[in-house]
């Protein structure tokens, strides 16, 4: 027999800022709520055995750091890689950016990425994609026409450029359709960085249409899910809140910060505030940089031994170029000390972030953060912007420390807590790696797995109800 989870009901509100701001109230206390209340699973007559994963933009096989690989291509392989453990079978459908890549390749047993042709391989910017996107969607029309009919279960979709080839495929092959939005333009355009570019308005219309189209969408914290309530009038049943998680096997505090100086040939005794992830505006290095300006304008007895690692590659636009900061490091007097290192695979991101003092995430918007869980698993507390999901990922004065805006002696100041308190680091990364166990990427995926669910269950009553 089938059990329902309580629905949260959308609320008419005629379309004024007053009733959006009365949906989103009553979307929040709804949620909590439920959560509060008996969990309820789902259970459906023919349980979801195989899932389209689409990844439009970016694969799953890129190396995070580089170009737009990020936290979402990290998402995309660790989700896919637990639901495949709970024998639900992945395929990931992501653009061909090279002649020689193989059409199928089994990233792990029960998840297969599948490259589809679908415009020029290299130098095909994001904001191109849009064009491209019939091709893509011919593509994974043609691989679904060489299985049987009912072949994949569900859509779930990655980021709005995926959502629309989603939007089709699902109608297509008659399946609920999953969406994820990771991030979104109007988010993004209310909190740009100085140097940065807003989100297109094509991108707005796009991201309103998956929305509208998706029978489920799932967003990363509960301010998420808000803004997608608020921002792009979402109903709020078909919202479902599920946190990303970390690979605790990969990342965690084995060794300590001492054996990973001495890996990566970094002096035992330097005060090592890091940063890592993808150099563009809205990551918000250059806030680093100048932090550490002022810190040795105010002190500059920590010269000889401060070290600023910035670890990553070239994305987006404005400060994307790495010559920029290298720049402004010249500029501010500061090159000594800061360290350009190019991306690295994530064994040995683990030992940066565990040879590292603090991570320092001054983010102008952030989905979630995986990078300040992934550092707080390895036993690094982080000073991080209190924007987007950060909130959730960093506990303030206990994991970390929370940075309301982005100015950079605000970030001086937190700093110079670490530089005097030397121990500081050493609990706050203690009460740091506790906290990041709670994010694994098994819970993750047992609650994606009944996102799907409650998505075929309600794409199925819909289909009876219009077949009577």
């Amino acid at each position: 027999m089938e059990s329902q989870i309580p629905a949260l009901a959308p609320v008419d509100d005629g379309g004024t800022a007053a009733g959006r701001t009365h949906r989103v109230t009553q979307y929040t206390s709804r949620l909590s709520a439920l959560r509060a209340g008996p969990h309820k699973r789902w259970t459906v007559g023919r349980r979801v055995r195989r899932v389209a994963m689409l990844s439009v933009h970016t694969s799953p096989l890129h190396q995070p750091g580089t170009g737009d690989a990020g936290g979402m291509n990290v998402y995309i392989v660790e989700l896919a890689k637990r639901l495949a453990e709970r024998d639900i079978e992945v395929e990931i459908f992501t653009r061909a950016t090279s002649g020689g890549l193989a059409p199928a390749v089994e990233l792990a047993p029960g998840v297969l990425v599948r490259h589809v042709d679908a415009g020029p391989y290299e130098g095909l910017a994001k904001e191109e994609l849009p064009a491209q996107l019939c091709a893509f969607t011919h593509g994974v029309m043609q691989a679904w026409a060489g299985h049987r009919p009912g072949h994949y279960d569900l859509v779930h979709s990655h980021y709005w450029l995926s959502g629309h080839v989603g939007w089709l495929a699902a109608e297509r092959w008659g399946v609920p359709l999953v969406h994820a939005m990771h991030t979104m333009a109007k988010v993004k355009n209310a909190a740009l960085a100085e140097d940065d570019c807003p989100e297109p308005t094509a991108r707005v219309i796009g991201e309103t249409q998956v929305v509208r189209a998706a029978d489920r969408l799932i967003a990363n914290t509960d301010e998420e899910a808000a803004e997608l309530v608020r921002h792009y009038e979402a109903a709020p049943a078909k919202v479902a809140v599920v946190h990303p998680g970390v690979n605790l096997e990969r990342f965690r505090p084995d060794g300590g910060r001492a054996a990973a100086r001495a890996r990566l040939g970094l002096p035992q005794e330097a005060v090592i505030p890091l940063f890592a992830g993808r150099i563009q505006p809205l990551k918000a290095p250059d806030v680093l940089i100048r932090a550490v300006a002022v810190l040795l304008e105010e002190d500059p007895s920590l010269r000889d031994r401060l070290i600023v690692p910035v670890v990553g590659g070239p994305s987006g636009s404005g400060l994307a170029k790495p010559e920029a900061l290298h720049k402004l490091a010249a500029r501010l007097g500061v090159c000594d000390v800061v360290r350009f290192q190019p991306p690295v695979c994530q064994e040995e991101l683990v030992d940066w972030y565990r040879a590292a003092t603090v991570l320092v995430m001054p983010s102008y918007s952030e989905s979630f953060g995986l990078v300040a869980i992934e550092a707080q698993a390895c036993g690094t507390p982080v000073i991080a912007a209190a924007v987007g999901g950060l909130p959730v990922a960093v506990r303030d004065e206990q994991t970390g420390f929370l940075v309301p805006g982005h100015d950079p002696h605000d970030y001086a100041a937190v700093l110079r807590r670490f530089v005097d308190h030397p121990h500081l680091g050493d609990a706050m990364g203690e009460a740091a790696a506790h906290h990041a166990r709670g994010f694994g990427w098994g819970t993750a995926a047992a609650e994606t797995a009944e996102v799907y669910a409650a998505a075929q269950y309600e794409h199925r009553r819909h289909l009876r109800s219009i077949h009577g």
